[in-house]
């Protein structure tokens, strides 16, 4: 894989060059898309491609890497404020929200990459996998401060609660994007709250 650009201004062809191939790659898929549209979107001659990427794999894999970076730091802010029932139910309504805006289009960007690329790439499988597993600990980061804070109860498996929330999010995405209705969405995290429920505290301790 070919080094990082050094300079300010290298970095910033790379970059426009990677949301240039994620775009393309977001609206005719990942085998679909081709270099020279890249190219064009990013203003970037074949020559610039190749200094930054050795091959349109190269490029999927930074494509994927970007992806995953994306989808995270799009929740960041709520993200921030998961450590609290009030807060969990905030990031979950507003994902639904999102989905309820895009009418049910679009799915999970990080799923939709494993699905074209996780078979046929084993290294780009492992970047997407990476992306789920940041999730997955952000989730799980809540639950433990909400343990903490004595919201939830002691002996509160945090590791399997995250990464059934997270299964619940995924399948909900997928059901939401192919029948074109939030609703499905909703339901999958309305069954992942209630199952957290379950470990609430009657008496949450006070700090």
């Amino acid at each position: 894989m070919n080094k990082r650009p050094s300079t300010e201004r290298g970095r910033q062809t790379r970059q426009r060059i990677v949301a240039a191939a994620t775009a393309v790659v977001s609206e005719k898929g990942a085998v679909g898309a081709s270099l020279d549209e890249v190219g064009v979107r990013a203003s970037a001659s074949r020559g610039q491609l190749y200094h930054y990427f050795a091959d349109k794999t190269e490029l999927l894999h930074a494509v994927a890497e970007s992806t995953s970076n994306a989808v995270l730091d799009g929740q960041r802010p709520l993200f921030d404020e998961l450590n609290s029932w009030a807060g969990l139910t905030q990031w979950m309504n507003a994902l639904v929200e999102v989905q309820e805006r895009l009418q049910g289009r679009g799915g999970c960007p990080i799923a939709n990459l494993v699905a074209q690329l996780g078979e046929r790439d084993d290294e780009i499988r492992v970047e997407l996998a990476s992306g789920f597993d940041r999730w997955e600990a952000e989730i799980r980061a809540g639950l433990v401060a909400m343990v903490d804070s004595g919201e939830l109860e002691p002996n509160t498996d945090v590791d399997w609660l995250a990464a059934s929330t997270l299964a619940n999010l995924q399948g909900g995405l997928i059901l939401t994007q192919a029948r074109r209705d939030p609703r499905a969405l909703r339901q999958a995290l309305d069954g992942a709250l209630a199952l957290i429920a379950t470990f609430r505290r009657s008496d949450p301790v006070d700090h």
